[in-house]
């Protein structure tokens, strides 16, 4: 049985970072590609940021390019979300996801204070 665990949300001051984990139980990410998507009420999930597991190609979205980083670890089990110099429109419940399928972590609440 497939399953991830996002976790690592928080109150952050603006400016401030935090780091977001995504661990995987059943499978390892050879192969697949991992992305974190974020939601707030009223709008739809956007895409935040993605990574191939094999030659670690990344993609960012326009709004958080430079400031936000994803890597995946050795065991290929634990992907990472690192956000720096937080916005407050960053504020969002974040998910992860193995792209294209229908695994998805259950969220973690991300909240920025300015």
């Amino acid at each position: 049985d497939v399953q991830l665990q996002a976790s690592g949300g928080g109150l952050v001051q603006a400016g401030g970072s935090l780091r977001l984990s995504c661990a995987a139980s059943g499978l390892t990410f050879d192969d697949y590609a991992i992305a974190w998507f974020r939601q707030v009420p009223g709008k739809e999930r956007e895409g935040v940021a993605c990574i191939s597991s094999g030659i670690r190609t990344t993609l960012y979205g326009d709004s958080v390019k430079g400031r936000f980083a994803m890597s995946i670890d050795n065991t290929k089990t634990t992907g990472y979300l690192q956000m720096n110099f937080l916005k407050p429109e960053d504020a969002a419940v974040y998910y992860c996801n193995i792209y294209g399928t229908k695994y998805w972590g259950q969220g973690t609440l991300v909240t920025v204070s300015s």
